[in-house]
């Protein structure tokens, strides 16, 4: 499918995929962010959600390297809620593709508005590590079920994804918003990548739109992720409510739209 679109446009898709690599990799949402801008530019909702994707995986690809390096991730839990992520991703994304585009609009206009009640009531976050370093079979599954359970919610639709993650791995299991941010960053850099590999194979990724839009996610994504290292809760917890903002105002513009 032959999508072209203006310079002014590609430049504003890079300025709102840049925008919303900055606010995902500290909160998680970006894709309320980008979601909006690339069906704006007038790609259709299938190949939106395949170059979102593409856009996205590449940035929290950076990201996720820079949590790693500073120690901000409990590699056990990341890489368990990673391999369920992966797997509820391929699925979720293989479900798209079996729905019509008035369909994926309809979910968007369903979900969107239980993402912002779930967000706005979690906001009040814990600080404080909880954790006490044990890995037995009941931490095991309930890492593996938040990645599947998240994982396939991001197939499907994707928007506050990292959010759902911080607010899984805070409250579940006992993790201070930095560790849970970090851990959320494998297991979306996982979903990412599984849904990501569907829609390549059904060609639906528009590269010429997509890389530009990916290097500003990274550059977002690594300016995001540093700011959420160093000043820590202190960031994080303003930018989730940012991300819930976004939940609002997306509810809202589909009622009235």
């Amino acid at each position: 499918m032959g999508i072209t679109i203006s310079p002014w446009m590609m430049a504003f898709l890079m300025l709102m995929t840049g925008f919303a690599g900055f606010v995902d990799s500290a909160a998680g949402g970006g894709g309320l962010i980008s979601l909006p801008a690339y069906l704006f530019a007038g790609l259709p909702p299938h190949y939106t959600y395949a170059t979102n994707k593409f856009s996205a995986a590449c940035g929290t690809t950076f990201a996720t390297a820079n949590f790693f390096k500073s120690g901000a991730i409990n590699v056990k839990v990341g890489v368990l809620a990673a391999i369920g992520s992966f797997a509820g991703s391929a699925l979720g994304a293989h479900i798209v593709l079996l729905l019509s585009d008035e369909m994926l609009r309809t979910m968007m206009f369903i979900i969107l508005p239980v993402a912002a009640v779930i967000i706005l009531w979690q906001r009040n976050l814990p600080d404080e590590n909880r954790d006490d370093g044990t890995l037995d079979l009941k931490k095991i599954l309930l890492a593996l079920a938040i990645g599947l359970g998240i994982g396939l919610y991001d197939g499907i639709m994707g928007p506050g994804t990292g959010t759902f993650a911080i607010i899984a791995f805070t409250t579940l299991m006992g993790f201070d918003l930095r560790t849970a941010n970090g851990n959320g960053k494998v297991l979306n850099l996982a979903s990412n990548y599984a849904s990501l590999f569907t829609y390549l194979m059904n060609g639906l990724v528009v590269f010429h739109i997509g890389i530009p839009c990916a290097i500003s996610n990274i550059l977002g994504n690594l300016l995001g992720s540093h700011f959420a290292l160093k000043k820590g809760a202190r960031f994080i917890r303003p930018m989730m409510l940012v991300v819930l903002v976004l939940l609002l105002g997306k509810l809202i513009s589909d009622a009235v739209l």
